[in-house]
């Protein structure tokens, strides 16, 4: 009781709210103006030390961050056009090649994930890629998720450019990144060998290639530091079970001898250090796994798991949400330098352990764009150890905003919109990992730390 009321006191702090017993809002003004002229003039400078530039032009949405010695684009693309799958994939793809064509450096797309509407259109769009990428085909990842548009798909891609990049490609779907003594490894694509197996069973095969691919790259498992586990009738039951309930058995199972981050954790960190991570539903039985690592011999990097205040971690839930609890962090922060990048897990409307608003869509997204903004507001890092680090949601990259009901697209996007801002977005059509959850985000922010003068 002591530390929950610690948490709701540090929410409070950063929110200016308050929740009674049930969790809910009783007072608020996130909304007030600032309250001094100092602080007025802080968010202003913020704002223009911004390393994130967000545009959008010729039908695609992207953000270049300039990271000094290179630059990452992030694209969020969803075709205008309604003609056929190829029509509106080559239309992705032309809008991507063209904003490429402005950047300052070559760029190299390193890794994406395909939103389909229909999962037999795979084949297909596995000729289309393979045509226009050749040989630097990037990490794909397909995931059966309708975009809420109407669109027979949309990408989700990611790029790399400056002058000391190298690239190895170590094994198939797999790609490392090296520049400036980091060395990032992309996995995707990842799928259980046998569907007739259950959740759990398919879970363990899919972390044990997820640990053997890694393996050909060089990598160790616990430099894993983002994963994505995308499950087909994600709260359907299996046995007595739910089945993200088994996967976060399987999880929790294949986790157990690993420390993760022990190369890099930042000093003094007492929290439970696992990669941030995404659980969500999508269409058909299938799962699809793909993740993220770092590794570097620089001193300078460390990572730092982050909870939310006014949030349970989930490795702490009660066994109500899932007898073996999921195991992730609520987001993870890699300070690297003089830059702070902070992976925002898949967030809902939830304080302490409790879904929050149910059955109003418009209020479960503004209370989940409420915690990712407390989770990576610069207060919150200071709590956890890192001063001057942090971010604000105009400093995010990219959202994907899973909707449950097709009906609430429009009531989603518009407090997005009003909320991110320019932020670029995808909107998908996606079960969350609770019936009572109608919207989960998830995003990644980038930031230049503060002077320490």
């Amino acid at each position: 009781m002591e530390a929950r009321a610690a948490t709701a006191k540090l929410a409070a702090v950063f929110e200016n709210r308050s929740y009674d017993a049930n969790g809910s809002i009783v007072r608020t003004s996130r909304d007030a103006q600032p309250r001094s002229r100092a602080q007025a003039a802080r968010r202003k400078t913020m704002a223009a030390d911004s390393i994130v530039k967000a545009s959008h032009s010729d039908g695609a949405a992207y953000s270049v961050i300039n990271l000094g010695n290179v630059t990452r684009v992030a694209f969020m693309v969803t075709p205008q056009g309604r003609g056929t799958l190829r029509e509106q994939a080559e239309e992705a793809l032309r809008a991507i090649r063209a904003a490429l064509a402005q950047q300052r450096s070559p760029q190299t797309v390193t890794f994406q994930t395909i939103f389909l509407k229909d999962a037999n259109d795979q084949a297909a769009c596995d000729e289309i890629l393979a045509a226009h990428y050749g040989a630097e085909l990037p990490v794909t990842t397909y995931l059966y998720q309708p975009p809420c548009s109407g669109a027979a798909l949309a990408i989700e891609a990611w790029a790399i450019g400056g002058n000391l990049v190298q690239f190895e490609r170590p094994a198939s779907n797999v790609l490392k990144v090296s520049y400036d003594d980091l060395t990032w490894t992309y996995c995707g694509s990842i799928n259980p060998r046998k569907l007739t197996d259950g959740v759990y069973t398919q879970s363990l095969d899919a972390f044990q290639q997820m640990k053997s691919r890694l393996q050909q790259a060089g990598v160790a498992f616990d430099h894993v530091m983002r994963t994505w586990l995308v499950l087909g009738s994600i709260t359907e039951l299996e046995g007595k079970l739910e089945r993200y309930m088994e996967l976060n058995r399987a999880r929790t199972d294949f986790y157990q001898d690993t420390q993760f981050g022990s190369h890099h954790v930042m000093p003094g960190v007492k929290k439970n250090m696992y990669p941030a991570s995404t659980g969500i539903g999508m269409n058909g039985p299938s799962l699809a796994v793909s993740c993220m690592a770092l590794d570097t011999p620089r001193k300078d990097v460390f990572l730092l798991p982050l909870e939310n205040p006014q949030q349970t971690p989930v490795y702490y839930y009660e066994a109500c949400y899932s007898p073996k609890s999921p195991k992730f962090v609520r987001a993870m922060a890699g300070l690297i330098g003089d830059y702070t990048t902070i992976w925002v897990s898949g967030t809902a409307s939830i304080v302490q352990s409790k879904t929050l608003h149910v059955g109003d869509a418009r209020k479960q997204t503004e209370q989940t764009i409420d915690n990712i903004e407390c989770l990576i507001a610069p207060e919150n890092l200071a709590q956890h150890g890192a001063p001057g680090a942090g971010a604000k949601l105009s400093d995010l990259a990219k959202v994907r905003v899973y909707v449950k009901r097709p009906e609430d697209y429009a009531i989603c996007r518009e407090v997005c919109e009003r909320r991110f801002g320019n932020v670029p977005a995808i909107y998908t059509i996606a079960d969350v990992c609770r019936s009572d959850l109608l919207v989960e985000i998830e995003g990644v922010a980038f930031a230049k730390r503060a002077s320490k003068s």
